[in-house]
């Protein structure tokens, strides 16, 4: 795929890192044509995988045979929790003491968790945070000494764990004690056998894919400070690569949209280096299947199943009746510019950033070959469909009652 062999510059533009790790080297990746879109990488983290199935077809899975499996037993943890949750202090010291002391495993939690007074200030669990090993975002990079990743908290949670993952992630369990909890399949009362079955390599996965993005500004543009992943310059121009990397959290959508302007946003839609139309309206979204079931439905578009190799384009309010949401094979490449006759600026949003584009600015978008694992409390199929009814409320009405022979006579 095009812009990961670029990604080896960005050592010389990132922040310098307190822990020293040699990143797993990593064969370059040609962005494919055909039908499906790339295949993703099996390996996810240093030792996990996911077990082969030797009558796949066309290098498609079948959902129910995607199965967690370890190369070697996994030794450490990322625990992941929603900061400044008072209700997640508990269920965060019981995991913790579980893992060290029953499991015996190194846990890795962010240093601001810690630095909560509510943590710090607790003497009897002291004992347990001297065996943690602390990190801390966009300085520490984690990247190969994670095994597996545990969040604790809403859909958020998920998100940012993807985000500190720049190519392989390792498999993230989720535990549902946020507010929706779309993504997060499992009630932490059953931890510790949920937990001890995954140990022991007991698990259906999704790959969740996410999305690569490259913003090249125009010469003269700033990059109005965001963080970058891969920056280099070209001639006169500035890229800057993001690939769901610090805090951008690209594993739902990429919006361009016209932010405070009052004219409607103009954006060319390209497609493969081919013009394929003009998005006249309040802006578009380019999402990920698991995307699809976040602003893209609420703008109207279909919720698509992790396991289909897709990207979503859904128009924000456009200016047209026929404009209908289109889903494109996973792979292609799609690029956003300015029209020419742009009233005015765009905007484009990565999560919680947002930059401003403007005039021979672009925005290029494909499939990253680096999708996130995530653990399904039963299996792929029935853990989506069961979140479907139990959070967006799909097709939930009352049923008509039965009717006798005596009225149906009526």
């Amino acid at each position: 795929m095009e812009g990961v062999s670029g990604r080896s510059v960005s050592r010389r533009t990132r922040k310098s890192r307190s822990l020293s790790t040699s990143s797993a080297s990593c064969p370059e990746y040609r962005r494919t044509q055909w039908l499906h879109g790339p295949s993703p990488v099996t390996t996810f983290g240093p030792k996990a995988c996911m077990l082969q199935n030797p009558q796949a077809i066309m290098h498609i899975q079948d959902p129910a045979s995607q199965r967690l499996t370890w190369n070697k037993p996994p030794q450490s943890v990322l625990v992941i929790k929603k900061i400044r949750d008072p209700s997640l202090l508990q269920p965060f010291k019981e995991l913790c003491t579980f893992l060290t002391e029953v499991k015996n495993m190194l846990v890795y939690v962010e240093k601001k968790v810690l630095e909560d007074p509510s943590i710090s200030a607790d003497e009897n669990f002291a004992a347990i945070t001297k065996k943690f090993c602390t990190f801390r975002e966009d300085l520490d990079d984690i990247s190969n000494r994670v095994d597996f990743i545990i969040c604790l908290g809403g859909d958020g949670t998920l998100l940012y764990a993807s985000s500190l993952f720049q190519e392989s992630v390792p498999p993230v369990i989720a535990f549902h004690l946020g507010s929706l909890g779309f993504l997060t399949p499992f009630k932490f009362d059953t931890y510790q056998s949920q937990l001890t079955q995954i140990i022991q390599g007991n698990a259906a996965i999704v790959l969740r894919s996410r999305l690569q993005v490259r913003v090249t500004k125009g010469s003269g543009e700033k990059n109005n400070g965001l963080i970058l992943t891969n920056g280099e310059v070209e001639g006169t121009r500035r890229t800057e690569d993001y690939q769901v990397r610090s805090r951008l959290r690209v594993l739902n959508e990429v919006v361009v949209d016209r932010g405070p302007s009052s004219y409607l946003s103009n954006v060319d839609l390209f497609l493969d280096g081919h013009l394929i139309t003009t998005v006249q309206g309040d802006g578009v979204i380019v999402s990920t299947p698991t995307g699809s079931t976040a602003y893209a439905v609420a703008a109207g578009a279909s919720m698509i199943h992790p396991n289909v190799p897709a990207i979503m384009i859904t128009p924000i309010c456009p200016h047209s009746l026929s404009f209908r949401p289109i889903v494109v094979p996973a792979g292609v490449q799609l690029k956003i510019m300015l029209s020419c006759d742009a009233r005015h600026t765009a905007w484009v949003s990565f999560g919680r950033k947002r930059q401003e584009i403007c005039h021979g600015d672009s925005i290029s978008i494909t499939t990253s070959c680096f999708p996130v694992p995530s653990i399904c409390f039963r299996d792929p199929v029935n853990d989506w469909f069961e979140s479907l009814a139990q959070c967006l409320h799909w097709n939930v009405r009352k049923r008509q009652h039965y009717l006798s022979s005596e009225e149906d006579d009526f």
